[in-house]
């Protein structure tokens, strides 16, 4: 029976592997083809007569002296100054991250406890306006900034991201503090908590995988936006997403587009090592929120 059953399951168990194959050549190709071909000169990687040019590095030996160059890299990060971008781009991230969660946390909290109805309606208009176009919410913006000289600055970018994310953290978090017992609250209270120590040294230990998870989603937010970093910031304090797309051209200018390539990989790596470090407190905090959330 045993070899019987043995025999039925090979098949699915091939077919299982075979599919995640196809899911990890798929999701993973695109990647490590952008990684290779970051080393190689557009000749190359952009080759039309034969793709395979970009596998041996034809053009890139000739024009090198090397089957793989540093010319992107150095000419992203050096000619055009990529590291100042990289800053900017840490800056707007590293502040929208600790508002959000800040208030996200603190809104959350008290609104998780409150017995008022107020609260249910106060996170529907968050909800709202988590649904609408985040370009909609910019243009709101832009007439003060203007009138105010404020445009232009990283710090109106951190205000504007941080208005279009709180709704967002705010909804997040609160659906963990829901999973949280209020008894816990009340039990350090009894002890001789006031209710901000409670949520200090009780709650928020308990529940630090959702503070990663929501701050990490937080940061992707601000990471990787495109159309409001574009539209609030001036050339010279771009973010990196804005500043690679720069790299391809206009119509007027001709762009490097081995700039771009080597620009993406070093925007994406940090990403990639962060998801790695935190999965674990990811994959708790998610599986703690979808309880009630």
């Amino acid at each position: 029976m045993a070899s019987q059953a043995n025999r039925r399951s090979s098949p699915l168990i091939w077919f299982s592997t075979s599919l995640i194959a196809l899911w990890l050549l798929i999701a993973i190709g695109p990647f490590a083809w952008t990684v290779w071909g970051s080393f190689k000169v557009q000749g190359d990687f952009f080759s039309k007569a034969d793709w395979r040019n970009a596998l041996y590095g034809v053009m890139t030996t000739v024009e090198t002296g090397s089957g793989f160059t540093l010319n992107g890299y150095s000419g992203a990060w050096i000619q055009e100054e990529f590291w100042r971008n990289v800053l900017n781009t840490s800056f707007v991230v590293t502040f929208t991250v600790v508002i959000s969660l800040t208030i996200g946390t603190l809104g959350g909290y008290a609104l998780a406890r409150s017995g008022f109805r107020y609260a249910f309606w106060i996170l529907i208009a968050a909800l709202v306006f988590r649904a609408m176009p985040h370009i909609t919410l910019v243009s709101g913006y832009l007439l003060p900034f203007f009138q105010w000289n404020l445009w232009g600055h990283l710090t109106t970018t951190v205000i504007v991201l941080v208005a279009i994310n709180q709704p967002f953290t705010l909804w997040m978090l609160h659906s963990f503090f829901l999973n949280i017992p209020k008894d816990m609250d009340e039990s350090a209270m009894v002890d001789g908590c006031t209710r901000f120590q409670a949520f200090r040294h009780v709650i928020i230990p308990v529940m630090w995988p959702g503070v990663i998870t929501t701050g990490l989603f937080s940061f992707l937010l601000a990471y990787n936006d495109f159309a409001i970093t574009s539209m609030l910031l001036s050339s010279e304090n771009q973010t990196m997403v804005p500043k690679i797309a720069s790299f391809l051209g206009t119509v007027r200018e001709q762009g490097n587009v081995m700039f771009a390539v080597a620009a993406v990989v070093s925007a994406i790596i940090p990403l990639f090592f962060l998801v790695l470090f935190f999965q674990r407190q990811i994959v708790s905090g998610l599986t703690t929120g979808a309880v009630k959330g």
